[in-house]
């Protein structure tokens, strides 16, 4: 049956069908393959540990659904982020199979302690960034980040093995205010230009999109974006 969702899906799923969020979205997507009406192209074998981009679209339909009622409300303006997320990943009709699964997942009990570490298990520091920056910008959908929220964020980014700094890097990134370009390198307000040179290369390293490997190309935009924040960030604090 596993290979009937890789199919599905484009052969863009691989370790995710199985473990902690294959028995969580298992359900849904076998009663979306019954009564799907897509034509199915060509298609590859799930390849090793290797993160395909149905794994980070799996992966953050169930952390996303546990950000999205953190404050025990789920809003448009998050359903329409997640959307756009799924139509660049898989096209329109996909994307609206795939809103369903969210659905179903918003009623689930989720235990996000195994399904981290499964994700920890097979995707590398650069894509569970990406991860999360998706979900800070899920907390942010509706300009507001709430308490709640960012809670869940939090305790997610701490079991995928995500630094407090670079968390607070990424929150910055959907910031207004001057201060900002500090938090996005990680570095103090009293930096000097040294520093800020050493902490720029060092972020552009971190955050480089070819690390991302094949997770899809609205990932690596998304990627190409944080990217491009940590260069304005830099030439910001340059002058």
């Amino acid at each position: 049956m596993g290979s009937k969702y890789a199919k599905w899906l484009g052969g863009a799923l691989g370790w995710a069908f199985g473990g902690p969020i294959g028995g969580l979205v298992g359900f849904s997507l076998g009663y979306l393959l019954q009564n799907a009406t897509l034509e199915v192209g060509p298609t590859r074998d799930p390849s090793g540990g290797h993160t395909h981009q149905g794994d980070f679209a799996i992966s953050l339909l169930v952390l996303a659904a546990e950000v999205m009622r953190a404050d025990d409300r789920v809003l448009k303006s998050e359903l329409n982020y997640i959307k756009r997320f799924l139509v660049a990943q898989f096209g329109e009709d996909k994307s609206v199979e795939l809103l369903r699964v969210l659905k179903d997942l918003l009623q689930r009990d989720i235990d996000l302690a195994p399904v981290c570490r499964q994700i920890v298990g097979f995707m590398n520091h650069a894509q569970r960034l990406q991860l999360v920056h998706f979900l800070v910008g899920v907390a942010n959908a509706d300009g507001e980040l709430h308490k709640k929220e960012w809670e869940v964020v939090s305790r997610i980014a701490r079991l995928l093995m995500i630094s407090e700094k670079d968390l607070l890097s990424l929150e910055a990134m959907y910031e207004v205010d001057t201060d900002r370009y500090y938090r996005i390198l990680e570095i103090e307000p009293n930096a000097n230009a040294q520093e800020i040179k050493a902490a720029y290369r060092k972020m552009a390293k971190k955050y480089h999109p070819d690390k991302l490997g094949d997770v899809g190309e609205d990932v690596k935009k998304a990627a190409e974006e944080k990217f491009r924040q940590v260069q304005q960030a830099y030439e910001k604090l340059n002058k």
